[in-house]
């Protein structure tokens, strides 16, 4: 019997999450689907895994949400939208990005004579025609390379590819922490558009918006919408690597999780049909009961704890206020993480008054924040 070799580019094809970027189809977005007022100041997640930041006194302000304006026929339903709702000056760089864990690139050899290509590939939908920018961040070794890239037709889906050389002189840790960064600028004045695009070096300002033409902060008009984000070894960009809705949520939940309801932005008060938590705690003081909360998914480091009242089960309460039930709904005075939480679980203290030994029904929202 004849045996048919299957040629290598066959299974390259097939190899399963070859795409860097998590959440590169923006499906997901636990955090809820609008995120407004967004200006300068402290950097802020909004879809899962893209995080809004700008350097500089920027006095425009946007609204990043997920859409359902997608490329036609490309099997895309979600996209990221960014629009500017206030036209405003005094940005430096203002842009999207995600960064990837360092243990996730040792595969790419960077640092020795082998170190692989990578390709990054996404469809984008632009107000603005010119020059657009991308630059990666070896955040190990503070490296750089940028790249530009076309807008063509305003208000047009197009599909951007563009192919960054291996960086032979700086690797990566292989720990969980921050390795790479992909940066996406919006706009970019000043030190921030001076680079030069092309090859790996030193990290430099410049190279975050080098060569920009595109400027979203001057109207109100100004948007841009990108989706299918992929970024992978190798010299050319393949098919966007389509998984499963649990799949993608289970690896947006390694780096934040919440017990309430999908898509519902965390805030207090946190409605009862909103927060999922619902626990048997035992006082073991009567000042104080616990309980304990096992995380869906095995964080990437210990967590960041909040909290989040209840407010419909008997009337309104303050922030930060829990509920507990014993014959009747009431409100405890504090809920608090009793030490740090570990990467599965957190132990929640709720201080109010009880009988000791007694066990007790409580109720709360809460997030777990291990992001990069």
């Amino acid at each position: 019997m004849a045996i048919t070799k299957i040629p290598s580019a066959g299974f390259q094809d097939n190899v399963k999450f070859r795409n860097l970027i998590i959440n590169g189809s923006m499906d997901i977005s636990q955090r809820g689907t609008s995120f407004t007022g967004l200006t300068n100041g402290t950097p802020k997640y909004t879809l899962d895994r893209f995080k809004f930041t700008e350097s500089g006194s920027m006095t425009s302000v946007f609204t990043f949400s997920q859409d359902t304006d997608v490329p036609t026929g490309q099997g895309f339903a979600k996209s990221l939208k960014i629009q500017n709702t206030t036209a405003g000056s005094g940005h430096n760089v203002m842009e999207a990005l995600q960064y990837i864990e360092a243990q996730n690139l040792q595969y790419l050899k960077f640092g020795t004579s082998s170190a692989e290509s990578l390709t990054l590939s996404f469809w984008v939908k632009c107000s603005e025609t010119g020059t657009g920018n991308i630059a990666l961040y070896n955040l190990d070794s503070t490296r750089m390379i940028a790249k530009n890239y076309t807008i063509s037709s305003a208000n047009t889906w197009e599909k951007i590819t563009l192919t960054f050389p291996g960086d032979t002189s700086g690797s990566f840790n292989n720990d969980n922490g921050a390795g790479l960064g992909i940066f996406i600028p919006l706009a970019a004045a000043g030190s921030y558009n001076t680079g030069t695009p092309g090859s790996w070096g030193s990290y430099s300002d410049g190279l975050r918006g080098a060569g920009m033409t595109i400027d979203l902060t001057n109207s109100t008009s100004d948007n841009i919408y990108i989706t299918g984000l992929q970024l992978e070894a190798g010299t050319s960009a393949s098919d966007f690597e389509f998984l499963p809705l649990d799949v993608n949520l289970e690896r947006c939940q390694r780096y934040f999780e919440t017990n309430m309801s999908y898509g519902v932005t965390p805030a207090n008060p946190v409605s009862d049909a909103d927060a999922n938590i619902y626990g048997s705690a035992g006082a073991f003081v009567s000042s104080a009961c616990r309980l304990d909360h096992f995380f869906l998914t095995r964080k990437r480091t210990s967590p960041s704890m909040t909290f989040y009242n209840v407010n419909n089960l008997s009337g309104s309460v303050d922030a930060g206020k829990w509920q507990i039930y014993d014959g009747g709904w009431s409100q405890s005075t504090s809920a608090t993480a009793t030490g740090a939480a570990n990467q599965n679980m957190v132990n929640i203290q709720i201080n109010d008054t009880f009988t000791v030994g007694n066990i007790y029904l409580v109720a709360g929202g809460l997030t777990a924040d291990a992001e990069l």
